[in-house]
């Protein structure tokens, strides 16, 4: 332990603090830590906080020669930190509110430490934020890799292939890759593991940065090698290998046999450690009638840092709507009138305070479809911009989304781009009778229109700071498409429709949210 006398008091406000933040940020540390708990690829987390720790520990007999002193940047770190985590609030971002947390845990210490304190503890300090449970985000372009490789190497070892978006036909038998085949899981863990191992044996920047690079291609190539190999097993076996449980269980040992040889190699260029100081009893470098003193007004004005978002944001929760939803009708423009849905599929939103599903057909007789799904009041479990609202799940056992993309339409005397999808009901991909549909899909939030998720995020945000509530949509237009036909012919029908009821829909959607 740090007997140095200069360190009683700052140690006890640095736990007091700490103390505080795991007290008034409870919600966000018992989420995160519920991830950690339930998901196979942040189960990481659960072990990031102990190494962290032993990490500080590791580096007792550097920090008893140091003499902490808390500082003023400290403090306004903690200050940005607490309002990164109230805006990530106003507007239910997990990621955010979660990486603000910690960030306020790392930011306690050069507080009331100081960063001299903080240099010799930057590594355990910065390796707690891998504790945070992002990158989901990472899904949709690893799922793209570990198809593209897939495929290439199967033309390469001589097997004809069809590929239509993320599923692919061989002679044996068609694949899909889904969620757990993108590598996520073991990009997290190779990542994590690998950024301790190469802080512990490596004393270079230089080996210590190669090796985590390293630790992030290798399980990239592991997983691409993993799937192709897969595929091969089973189409030799006639599908009767690595096609259920053991599918995930040749992945994980491939894996593990990967990652080790990884580490064995590593293993052999490892640093010799420098040796530990010696623990010195030298007097306090601080003079110890203001020791109390400066410490207690740090801790005190982190208090104030930590509650006053708490107090910002109860203010604003007072200002958001809370009542029912009643979605207005959209008035009929132009000769379209209503007529049942072209398709049976339906975007897969959740919790929306009210959805509408309708079919509009024109006069020329083309047809589309409209789902609304309108929030209010939201909160972590019911919200607009969301990882759960999809178009359509990966487990659907209907309809599958073949290729995602954007496109461009005007609404009234404004550009509008539009995140555009093309959408197919399950079946033989060589099937040309499957009903096929393109999907165009955009937020209206704070009275505008966006296609992307973050600006849908900021507006909500800055919408809720104005007092003018949380109120915002998720609209989808889609029609039918036929496999063969031009690529634009789709997009034109929900061009003329955005063009002549686009407005209207618009109004549909001001009226709704002025009636609370």
């Amino acid at each position: 332990m740090i007997k140095n006398p200069v360190w009683r008091t700052p140690l006890l406000m640095l736990l007091a603090v700490w103390g505080l933040v795991l007290v008034l940020y409870w919600p966000t540390a018992s989420a995160m830590a519920t991830i950690w708990w339930r998901s196979d690829t942040y189960a990481h987390g659960l072990v990031v906080p102990p190494a962290a720790l032993w990490l500080m520990w590791r580096k007792r007999a550097q920090l008893a020669t140091l003499a902490p002193k808390p500082t003023l940047l400290g403090l306004l770190c903690m200050l940005g930190a607490a309002l990164l985590w109230l805006a990530g609030d106003l507007v239910s971002v997990n990621a955010v509110t979660q990486f603000a947390f910690m960030a306020l845990i790392v930011s306690a210490v050069p507080t009331l430490l100081g960063w001299q304190v903080t240099r010799a503890l930057l590594f355990p300090l910065l390796y707690l934020f891998l504790a945070v449970p992002v990158g989901d985000f990472m899904l949709p372009q690893l799922m793209e890799w570990t198809a593209d490789f897939t495929v290439a190497a199967l033309r390469l070892s001589g097997i004809p292939v069809y590929r239509e978006g993320l599923q692919f036909i061989i002679p044996s038998g068609s694949w899909s890759v889904v969620e757990a085949c993108s590598g996520i899981r073991y990009l997290v863990a190779s990542f994590t593991v690998g950024c301790l191992f190469a802080y512990i044996n490596y004393q270079s920047l230089r080996k210590r940065l190669m090796f985590v690079g390293v630790a992030i291609l290798v399980p990239l190539l592991a997983n691409w090698l993993r799937a192709y190999m897969i595929v091969m097993l089973g189409h030799f076996s006639g599908n009767t290998l690595a096609t259920g449980v053991d599918h995930l269980v040749y992945g994980w040992v491939f894996f593990g046999v990967v990652i080790t040889v990884m580490f064995m190699i590593g293993a052999r260029w490892a640093d010799r450690a420098p040796a530990t100081p010696a623990v010195t009893h030298s007097t306090p470098r601080t003079a110890a009638g203001s020791v109390g003193t400066r410490w207690g007004v740090s801790a005190l004005l982190a208090l104030v840092v930590l509650t006053a978002p708490h107090a910002l944001n109860w203010r604003l929760q007072g200002q958001v709507h809370q009542g029912e939803v009643q979605l207005q009708p959209v008035a009929a423009q132009a000769g379209w009138q209503g007529t049942p849905p072209p398709a049976d599929w339906v975007p897969a939103y959740e919790a929306a305070n009210a959805m509408s599903h309708a079919g509009w057909v024109s006069p020329a007789g083309e047809r589309v479809g409209v789902h609304v799904a309108y929030y209010r009041a939201q909160n972590y479990q019911r919200k607009l911009v969301s990882s759960t609202n999809v178009l359509v799940q990966s487990k659907d056992d209907t309809w599958v989304q073949v290729s995602g993309g954007a496109a461009s339409t005007q609404l009234g005397s404004e550009p509008l781009a539009v995140q555009r999808a093309e959408l197919r009901a399950q079946g033989s991909v060589l099937n040309a009778d499957l009903q096929r549909l393109v999907a165009w899909q955009f937020f209206w939030v704070d009275g505008r229109v966006t296609a992307s998720p973050a600006k849908a995020k900021l507006w909500g945000a800055w919408q809720k700071l104005k007092g003018q509530g949380d109120d915002g949509a998720i609209v989808v237009l889609y029609t039918q498409a036929r496999q063969g036909a031009a690529a634009d012919a789709a997009d034109a029908v929900l061009q003329t429709f955005v063009r002549d009821q686009g407005a209207a829909l618009l109004t549909s959607l001001r009226a709704t949210q002025s009636r609370q």
